[in-house]
């Protein structure tokens, strides 16, 4: 009964649209009509500046997080990673947003930093390195959570395998027009400095 509780808490925090609320009280901007239409922190710093951004990021991170510590510290890992992975969930499909949501980085770097450190320290380098190269968050975010999930599976227990394994596959979903973007050459650079 606590793991429903704990995985139905998570998938409710999950849901808060941090970028659509940050930028909305910063900017009176509407992220799901401008930019890319997404309401993470890639498209609040674009259109609503930086320091809302990197405050949509953390809070992000904190929604994956959070749920998750409780869970590994009250019950299980097996419960952790079914409340961290309600959490990705809910992001991605907000019922506060009509079941959309953000692409879901930011909230699985959130669960794995707690569950899973190793896949974090394996996908952050990655994402970091091809952001460097490529200027382009999406191969970052990408390339990223794939190095972090090819770690799971091939070293990790069996939950965060499945964990790693469902959150990889949901981001590459979440990603398609970006990877349409990037195959004909479409997909915007981040600068650096605004």
């Amino acid at each position: 009964m606590r793991a429903i509780i704990f995985i139905l808490s998570a998938y409710f925090m999950g849901s808060i649209p941090f970028g659509y609320i940050i930028a909305s009280l910063s900017s009176g901007v509407d992220v799901r009509k401008v930019g890319s239409g997404n309401i993470g922190a890639t498209n609040v710093t674009r259109t609503a500046g930086p320091l809302p951004g990197l405050l949509t990021m953390v809070l992000d991170i904190f929604k994956g997080a959070f749920p998750a510590f409780l869970a590994l510290k009250s019950i299980s890992l097996e419960a952790a990673c079914a409340t961290g992975f309600a959490a990705f969930l809910g992001h991605i499909t907000s019922p506060y947003m009509g079941f959309r949501g953000g692409k879901g980085v930011a909230t699985a770097l959130g669960v794995t930093a707690v569950l899973a450190p190793k896949i974090f320290l394996a996908a952050v380098p990655v994402g970091l390195l091809l952001f460097f190269i490529t200027r382009k968050v999406s191969v970052a975010s990408l390339t990223g959570s794939l190095a972090g999930a090819i770690y799971a599976v091939v070293l990790l227990p069996l939950p965060v395998k499945l964990l790693a394994a469902a959150m990889v596959i949901l981001i590459f979903v979440r990603h398609r027009s970006n990877v349409k973007r990037l195959l004909s050459g479409e997909e915007p650079s981040f600068p650096l400095k605004r």
